[in-house]
């Protein structure tokens, strides 16, 4: 069974969006957490438009291949217009987190509604032997906080937006991490963290 990861663009005071994000605005004005994806001239091999600098790319890509399903929050899922009916990856199944019906739903997509234990566990069964992404903060920090989350990786972009979703909501105690490895590329630090058991 592959690896359960996280790897979000995050603010230095820790948002993944920006003030206001909903439907039809996206991620609020967080669009600078983004501008790595298009400000390079080399072309993502998963992710087709992505034109970004040689080591983004280089991390992105390997990340990217990993996923073979992801798991999103519902305010993740409202936010991204319902990712026109697939996923937020190209080739990876959309698992969708919710405690509420969520009529929208596609056959590309599956909602879960019995919590964070359950919804990992229906990703790993159709990611094909590959990792589970995980997107959102609530859905993250359920994760960690319930022992299901390997690494972390964090796509730093120096930026302050002094308001947003956090990237973390409350934990119940510590988590310790161990810096696996840290790439410095235009606009952007990647971050990968192991969590430590």
């Amino acid at each position: 069974m592959g690896k359960v990861f996280t790897a979000l663009a995050v603010s230095v005071d820790g948002y993944i969006t920006g003030r206001e994000p909903g439907p039809g605005r996206g991620l609020g004005d967080g669009g600078a957490l983004f501008d790595w994806y298009f400000d390079g001239d080399t072309p993502s091999q998963v992710f087709d438009g992505f034109t970004l600098s040689e080591p983004s790319a280089r991390v992105f890509d390997a990340l990217a291949g990993r996923v073979g399903a992801i798991v999103a929050g519902r305010n993740t899922f409202e936010d991204s217009d319902h990712f026109g009916g697939g996923g937020p990856h190209p080739d990876a199944r959309l698992v969708v987190l919710s405690h509420r019906p969520a009529p929208e739903i596609t056959d590309r997509q599956i909602l879960v509604t019995t919590g964070i234990e359950d919804a990992i566990a229906t990703a790993q069964e159709v990611a094909g032997g590959k990792d589970v992404g995980l997107m959102g903060g609530g859905v993250v920090t359920a994760a960690i906080a319930a022992g299901l989350v390997d690494e972390v990786v964090l796509h730093q972009v120096p930026i302050l937006l002094g308001g947003g979703r956090p990237f973390f909501r409350a934990l119940p105690e510590h988590v310790r991490l161990r810096l696996i490895d840290a790439v410095v590329a235009p606009g952007v630090t990647h971050l990968h963290y192991e969590i430590q058991r």
